[in-house]
């Protein structure tokens, strides 16, 4: 919002809170309204409601899988705390972040975990995910170590402790593969294949550039690439022992 326009934005809510205030005092006396308590909120009116596309649906995809799956517990590594304190409500989760959340809830647990470095043993895992989150590692953004091979080395980590039959949910950006340092990279999907070759991929979904268009299932690999900054969904199974 312009200087201007803010305020104009300012001068309209002096008047909206005099008007509710007098309004207020007839009809709802037992709220005060009083001046020093003013929070303006002076972006919210607009005509759609905003969210951020790319956390609304992987997250949303990333539960359908989950209850397709219908694992006994699920564990996740450093996607948004926001899924896991959900999909707690319906399966036993457990949330590992580097820099660990500090959240109670029933059937959640929380604690620190090194994507690099899991703290599980080989072939444990049967429901796991990790969303958002490897594109960071090794560029030093939340205060790991710099290592051009971060992002492998975590892969190769996640491989290591799923179980066969497991599923593993990755969401990266997707797009012309590239570094936007120290924000994060940006993945040609046959990348993540080629560095999870215990695996298989079982689906994948997009959002692409045009929100709009909600997630695209399967799609092209060349349409893939089109994308400047793309949502790609990949869910990734062990081949059973």
């Amino acid at each position: 919002m312009g200087w201007g326009k803010r305020l104009l934005a300012h001068i309209r809510f002096r008047g909206h809170y005099r008007q509710f205030a007098k309004l207020n005092s007839v009809s709802r006396p037992e709220f005060s309204t009083q001046w020093q308590d003013r929070w303006p909120r002076l972006d919210d009116n607009t005509g759609h409601l905003p969210y951020d596309a790319h956390y609304v649906y992987h997250t949303a995809w990333a539960a359908r899988v989950v209850a397709k799956i219908q694992p006994d517990k699920h564990i996740d590594i450093s996607s948004y705390t926001y899924f896991s304190t959900l999909l707690s409500a319906f399966v036993p989760v457990e949330f590992y972040d580097y820099r660990p959340a500090d959240v109670k809830l029933s059937r959640l647990k929380c604690g620190a975990a090194d994507l690099c470095s899991l703290p599980f043993s080989d072939a444990q895992i049967t429901s796991l995910s990790c969303m958002h989150t490897i594109e960071h590692i090794g560029l030093g953004r939340y205060g790991d170590p710099l290592d051009p091979n971060g992002d492998q080395t975590a892969l190769g980590e996640l491989q290591r402790v799923l179980a066969p039959g497991g599923s593993l949910l990755i969401v990266v950006p997707v797009g012309r593969p590239r570094i936007q340092f120290n924000a994060h990279r940006i993945y040609d999907p046959v990348m993540l294949e080629q560095m999870l070759p215990e695996l298989h991929l079982a689906e994948v979904s997009l959002l692409p550039d045009d929100t709009s268009q909600g997630l695209i299932d399967n799609p092209d690999h060349q349409f893939v690439l089109k994308q400047n900054y793309g949502c790609g969904c990949f869910w990734f199974k062990k081949p059973a022992a």
